[in-house]
């Protein structure tokens, strides 16, 4: 089974200046998470090495073309260039973020004492903010140092996935258990403020701080800057189904710009991927050459090279002083990084998967979560259900809610609910749109489908006619975030792997609805619920939340 494209996160240069003398480092290519393994350091006998060397051409930067090879453009940032800019943009807008909501809670204490105290002078204010300046100083210093021993700005997790906002999520409250306890400590009375002001509206800020630096970020590459360049080795297959992962993920940082292949794959042509060739650039002894050719900045190995663990080692100690990583990408496939651990034993870094969960604490969380977020919607939505209701009562005949047989959790079956965008009829005629059928797999999709009425099209748009499955949801049929609930004659046709779907609850909203919904294909959809299903966390589910709301607005694949 395929894997997700957040499954092989990419990950980030380390930004090494070129020339440095340290070695090249390994990292698995999974989801952005783990630590680095260092390769040894080079002794005398690498001289002997199968991996051959050439000198350095002049560095050149290109951005993501059509065609890999060609010549770059001057003023493209890529390499350890865009890692050192972007790490130093990101810890200017924390340090503002930071610096400002101390600053306001620092006002509000003032303010506060000198209301207490019956002042409200100008010069008074003014005289109490000088004279507590040591607090909100000591206050800063200890965030900003959270977010640095938090590695919040490590290139490892910045720009795409979770880890990042719970990285600055955690450090954040990490920094406030500091002062708290020294409050107690130093016998501090007050300092509430910050408590009730920096902290909620300084970890909003930084939160919002890093997703519009992402979005700058993803501008930046969509001109091809903040890229780097890479070759990609292995057999003919591992090199393609790399580099489509790397072009189906959204956040990728990588423009592969050859490949190196194994001896038996070595036919003079190039690898098809998708609608681009990429070019044969070596041999699996030429490596190092073809990286000083090209000014690549990264190297990753796609599976078993056939040269044994020496040919790897080799190839880390080639690459030193290069500033070029040495990256492994893993055909483990559905793993999301928090499953993942590293745990060296004798120089030998074993790999350490969690197995899904399917019950316990959190499933109880995700629960609360739920009755929390559908019961509070159910409320607060009331006057627009009803509209909603009026609208499609009066526009056709038939009931105001539509109610369907779907397979829930553990194959078990429910009602759902929707408000209803079809004829009454529209079972009885699905018969006769069976050559019209334009879904994929068991899926029956139609973009222009004569059975929705004209409120129908219009809820349909805007998504308006799935807020009955808020009842659902509230009952314990349905998750707020989960797989999409299939129809019973769906999952009938089901291979074996496809039933994993069922392990949880099926969700109003999901990986399947922000990344196409009724565009996507029946695998990619397979795909991204099976990924969810095994990869789940309440962070994701906010994350995926959040999304939904962006792709609502776009009306992406809503039909």
């Amino acid at each position: 089974m395929p894997s997700s494209p957040s499954s092989l996160r990419t990950l980030l240069p380390s930004g090494r200046p070129a020339g440095s003398s340290s070695s090249a480092s390994v990292r698995p290519v999974l989801d952005g998470t783990a630590e680095p393994v260092d390769l040894p350091a080079p002794s005398a006998a690498s001289a002997a090495s199968p991996v051959s060397t050439e000198p350095p051409t002049s560095p050149a930067h290109p951005a993501r073309t059509s065609t890999p090879l060609a010549e770059p453009a001057a003023e493209t940032v890529t390499g350890a260039r865009w890692a050192l800019r972007y790490r130093r943009r990101l810890r200017v807008v924390d340090t503002a973020v930071v610096a400002a909501s101390v600053a306001a809670a620092a006002v509000v204490d003032v303010l506060d004492d000198l209301a207490d105290q019956g002042a409200g002078s100008t010069s008074a204010v003014v005289a109490g903010v000088l004279e507590a300046l040591w607090l909100p100083l000591v206050v800063a210093v200890v965030w900003t140092a959270a977010l640095a021993l938090y590695r919040s700005r490590d290139l490892a997790v910045v720009g795409s996935g979770v880890l990042e906002y719970k990285r600055v999520g955690s450090a954040s409250v990490l920094a406030f258990v500091v002062v708290a306890v020294w409050f107690s400590v130093a016998g501090h009375v007050g300092g509430q403020e910050y408590f009730l002001v920096a902290l909620p509206a300084g970890g909003a800020g930084l939160v919002l701080g890093r997703w519009g630096m992402r979005r700058w970020l993803e501008a930046q590459r969509g001109a091809g800057h903040f890229l780097s360049r890479a070759v990609v080795v292995g057999s003919r297959e591992d090199v393609a189904y790399v580099v489509d992962r790397i072009d189906a993920t959204s956040g990728a940082v990588y423009d592969v710009v050859g490949a190196a292949l194994t001896d038996g794959d070595r036919d003079g042509s190039g690898v098809v991927v998708g609608d681009r060739v990429v070019p044969v650039v070596a041999g699996l002894d030429d490596v190092p050459r073809a990286v000083w050719r090209l000014s690549a900045e990264s190297v990753i190995v796609a599976g078993d090279a056939g040269r044994g663990r020496d040919w790897l080692r080799d190839l880390g100690w080639s690459l030193e002083g290069r500033a070029t990583e040495l990256v492994l990408a893993s055909r483990l496939t559905n793993v999301a990084g928090p499953r993942i651990h590293f745990r060296p034993v004798e120089g030998l870094p074993l790999m350490h998967v969690e197995l899904p969960e399917f019950d316990g604490p959190r499933h109880a969380m995700k629960r609360v979560s739920d009755l929390v977020l559908a019961g509070g919607a159910l409320v607060v939505l009331a006057p627009l259900l009803l509209v909603l209701a009026l609208v499609v009562r009066l526009d056709s005949a038939g009931p105001v809610l539509f109610r369907q047989r779907r397979v829930g959790r553990d194959g078990r079956t429910f009602e759902m609910l929707k408000f209803r965008s079809m004829v009454v009829d529209a079972e009885q005629l699905l018969g006769s749109l069976d050559t019209a059928d334009e879904g994929a797999g068991p899926l029956f999709k139609m973009r222009h489908d004569p059975r929705v009425t004209r409120v129908g099209r219009l809820l349909r748009t805007w998504s308006l006619d799935e807020l009955p499955q808020l009842w659902n949801i509230v009952r314990g049929d349905m998750s707020v975030v989960g797989p999409r609930p299939p129809l019973p004659r769906e999952v009938a046709d089901y291979e074996r792997h496809v039933h994993r779907r069922l392990y949880i609850k099926p969700g109003l909203t999901g990986m399947w609805q922000i990344n196409g919904r009724s565009d996507l294909s029946w695998e990619d959809s397979v795909r991204l619920d099976l990924y969810y299903v095994e990869n789940w966390s309440l962070t994701a589910d906010l994350v995926i939340m959040w999304r939904t709301v962006r792709v609502l607005l776009r009306h992406d694949g809503a039909y």
